[in-house]
């Protein structure tokens, strides 16, 4: 932003505007919760016939369930109240709820301030509000809440204790289904370890490839999706994984001998599943889908074998020779890579190192796709030709990005 938009007058005077407002919405939700609290001490059944606030709330804001909660808890964190007996019920905040109804705070800082103050002891809750609070006036929520963790790492420097009760094995569970219309369905529950090292390996998968074909414009969760297959790669590839059946893992497709040469047609994918045959293309280069290739009869001409396409050796060279993916500008590592036969081999292309390239997963369904074409130069490295609509020249363009062996003179 220029400096001359930052000193325009309508800017403050618009900016100011903005501040008033978001001051009276603070304000009345402010005052809204503390009114909803003494609905429910006064008896919200007798007086409305609902069985509870948020319940009221829902109906009269016309909100979900879910938000009507959420301000019901709020408000009774930041308004005391009184049981069913008429005991009082202290406030945890109720510094925080005069500030709230002054217009002073967003609900994420308040929020952010009460979860603080609830795993504070009781005789020190009154001077770490008000340490928050006075921090809240110049700082965000997430800054409040890192200010939170310091008086509680303060207040408890062992932490909590461990709980006898909490079982040893940690809670994971995961559904995997198929719907009928070939997609899977995922979902699970997972202990904060395992969901911290997922977060920390797809996030690592997940990163933007900006390279010498454009910028990356696919959303996070279509990043995310594409980061999970890559995870599935790498751990097919894996020589730890475990046996099924005295074989590695491993997943076969059948396709017809004319379809996988075409790549127009489908293919059966496992026992239930249907892929194209042109994926099935990309996945006969080199992947642990071991292609089975029917005649016209359906009888099988040609069952693959792990391993059948690239031995480990020659895989060993494509690494040492690439060093990574090969696409210009992708700085994917040889191990989230696959051999990528140049000439295919259901075209009777050969199985060997003049003949193969290392493509991360993403550019070796690109070349299958595209009008990128690659070759092998004189030099013995591999070149990619873009397509017109990139370079009406053609010019051959390389990977600069993976750091060549350091050989000897």
């Amino acid at each position: 932003m220029s400096s001359d938009a930052i000193q325009h007058p309508d800017a403050v005077a618009l900016a100011d505007r903005a501040g008033e407002l978001l001051a009276c919405m603070r304000s009345a939700e402010a005052s809204l919760g503390a009114l909803l609290v003494e609905i429910e001490q006064r008896g919200v059944m007798e007086l409305f016939g609902y069985r509870s606030v948020a319940r009221l709330l829902e109906h009269l804001a016309d909100v979900p369930r879910q938000a009507a909660e959420r301000t019901v808890k709020r408000a009774r964190a930041l308004n005391a109240g009184r049981t069913l007996d008429g005991s009082p019920i202290p406030a945890v905040a109720p510094a925080t709820g005069v500030a709230a109804r002054a217009g002073r705070l967003s609900n994420p800082m308040i929020d952010t301030i009460v979860d603080v103050l609830t795993h504070v002891p009781v005789e020190h809750r009154d001077s770490a509000e008000e340490n928050l609070l006075t921090f809240a006036e110049e700082a965000g929520h997430k800054q409040v809440a890192a200010l939170g963790a310091r008086i509680l790492a303060h207040l408890d420097p062992d932490g909590r204790e461990p709980d006898a009760a909490e079982p040893v094995v940690p809670a994971r569970e995961l559904f995997l289904r198929r719907k009928r219309t070939g997609m899977w369905e995922l979902n699970g529950t997972f202990d904060d370890e395992t969901g911290t090292r997922a977060s920390a390996l797809l996030d690592a998968l997940a990163e933007r490839r900006t390279t010498d074909e454009g910028p990356d414009f696919r959303t996070l969760p279509q990043r995310y999706g594409d980061a999970f297959s890559d995870a599935l790669d790498l751990a097919l590839n894996s020589p730890d994984l475990p046996m099924q059946a005295g074989e590695r893992a491993h997943v076969m497709v059948a396709v017809s001998l004319e379809d996988l040469k075409s790549g127009v047609g489908r293919a059966t994918l496992g026992d239930t599943g249907e892929m194209t045959a042109a994926e099935a293309r990309v996945h006969a280069c080199d992947s642990m889908i071991i292609p089975a290739v029917l005649g016209e009869k359906s009888e099988p001409l040609n069952l693959g074998r792990l391993r059948r396409l690239i031995s480990a050796g020659l895989r060993r060279a494509l690494f040492l020779r690439d060093r990574g993916c090969a696409f210009p500008g992708c700085h994917r590592p040889p191990r989230h890579c696959q051999g990528h036969h140049i000439r295919h081999w259901a075209d009777g292309g050969p199985t060997d190192l003049n003949n193969l390239v290392l493509l991360c997963a993403h550019h070796h369904r690109l070349m299958h796709r595209s009008g990128w074409e690659v070759r092998i130069a004189p030099d013995g490295l591999p070149e990619f030709l873009p397509p017109t609509f990139i370079d009406k020249r053609r010019k051959p363009r390389r990977n600069s990005l993976h750091e060549p062996l350091p050989f000897a003179a």
